[in-house]
């Protein structure tokens, strides 16, 4: 396949490892030549001559010049990474030594891979599909435990496997179908139409699961934007210090201390919350830089994911925390009620608020039930248990064609139930087929490749 398409027969080569000083660098090249421009510049063993999967130690030279002592992996195609011939260089970790390795290896008709060459480089030969690629860009980027596993489990093939299944089931119906056309004028039917209603069913359920999974794969991916709203004075940069562990943000009496809005991350249970302290909302303030404040506060809200409703239980009536609560379900907000400042009176807060199901007290000071709050940010966030050995949608170029699947399916659906002729049939199965294929890379084109793979790192 490789071969196909222009530029693909090159030899490339890119630094693997991160640029800067380090204990080591990995210079890896891959392509037909990898072993002759390497055998050349490694005079201590003649490395055609060296089975694959081994490690040769040596001094690399450029011409009569030393350029290190280095470490040379070697992986003979296709058992290697990308399919082809792959050699990873391990040299010490000086920036100056490795520009004068990639600099010597280019000199001798060998180019800079571009990015995500590699690993498209392993998709085109067969090596992985192009949902397992997707996920090593996904690994490489994982920062939390979550993301890792979710990550992994796709990079083994479990996203792919759950899709093998769909097209193949849908495969072999189409050959039926198909068949009744070749014999058209004989009036048979060789595909089960009760069967193949029982099959588009069962895909569309499946379909809807993986459809469904993505709102907390994108949780896993991107993490949860929580907004923390409240008046001046309610805690709010106190609870942010809380839930931080350290002096984040400015914490006075005065209130309108908060102009801006603070942003910090913070990993809970393997689930990235990027929370937002905004500044205090009041209705009317003559400060125009606090009113600006204000205005962002709202701007994040209206965008969170989920929004902190923290509030003073000894300073807000029962009748203006309704007021709060009813403007958030008028917008479809998500959100969490916490009520603060319960400092040896949590009973009393209590029966104020009696009315209200689901509020947390704490006290942000005294650090006092902050543990309650971060289970319910969880909570609010993965809607259920986090298993990431099932398979969760988090590409949104997966999600796109799964819905565009799910609408071909229920075109299946109602041809069956309108009892359509088998061409017709047939037609709508092939555009299922179609968009099942555009997700693992059986249907592609070089341009939707190189936007993909135009965003993993150089040296993958």
């Amino acid at each position: 396949m490789l071969g196909q398409l222009s530029g693909w027969d090159d030899t490339i080569v890119a630094l693997a490892t991160p640029p800067g000083i380090g204990a080591i660098g990995v210079i890896r090249v891959s392509g037909k030549e990898t072993f002759a421009v390497l055998n050349a510049m490694f005079p201590s063993k003649d490395l055609a001559k060296q089975p694959s999967h081994t490690i040769q130690v040596g001094f690399l030279y450029d011409g009569e010049k030393m350029l290190d002592e280095v470490v040379l992996s070697l992986f003979r195609g296709p058992r290697s990474y990308t399919g082809e011939d792959v050699i990873e260089i391990s040299c010490h970790g000086s920036p100056f030594i490795q520009e004068n390795i990639i600099q010597a290896i280019t000199a001798r008709n060998v180019r800079i891979a571009k990015p995500g060459e590699f690993t498209q480089r392993a998709f085109l030969n067969g090596k992985l599909d192009l949902t397992q690629a997707e996920a090593v860009a996904d690994l490489i980027a994982s920062n939390t435990e979550a993301s890792r596993k979710t990550a992994l489990h796709s990079m083994r093939g479990g996203f792919s496997s759950d899709l093998h299944q769909l097209r193949e089931q849908l495969i072999r119906f189409s050959a039926m179908i198909e068949l009744e056309l070749d014999f058209s004028q004989e009036d048979v039917e060789f595909a089960d139409r009760s069967q193949l209603t029982a099959l588009i069913n069962q895909l569309s359920l499946s379909t809807h699961r993986l459809i469904s999974s993505f709102q907390l794969g994108n949780v896993i991916k991107n993490g949860v934007q929580v907004a923390i709203i409240g008046k001046p004075n309610a805690g709010k940069s106190t609870l942010l210090n809380t839930l931080l562990n350290e002096n984040r943000a400015i914490v006075s009496d005065i209130a309108g201390t908060t102009r801006d809005t603070i942003e910090e991350v913070l990993n809970i249970n393997g689930v990235l919350f990027r929370l937002i302290d905004t500044a205090g909302i009041r209705e009317h303030t003559q400060d125009k830089i606090e009113s600006i404040g204000v205005e962002r506060s709202y701007e994040k809200m209206r965008a969170a994911n989920v929004v902190v409703y923290l509030f003073d239980v000894n300073e807000i009536s029962a009748a203006e925390l309704r007021n709060v609560v009813n403007g958030f379900e008028a917008e479809n907000i998500q959100y969490i009620l916490i009520g603060n400042k319960t400092d040896g009176n949590e009973a009393a807060a209590k029966q104020k608020f009696a009315d209200f199901a689901n509020i947390i007290y704490i006290s942000a000071r005294a650090n006092t039930n902050i543990d309650a709050l971060r289970e319910a940010l969880v909570s609010k966030a993965i809607k259920g248990d986090l298993n990431t050995e099932s398979t969760i949608v988090t590409n949104a170029r997966h999600y796109d064609a799964l819905r565009k699947l799910s609408s071909a399916l229920a075109d299946v659906q109602r041809g069956l139930e309108d009892k359509v002729p088998g061409d017709l049939l047939a037609l709508d199965i092939r555009q299922c087929l179609h968009y099942l294929g555009t997700i693992t890379g059986q249907i592609t084109n070089e341009d939707q490749l190189d936007f993909i793979f135009s965003k993993f790192c150089i040296g993958k």
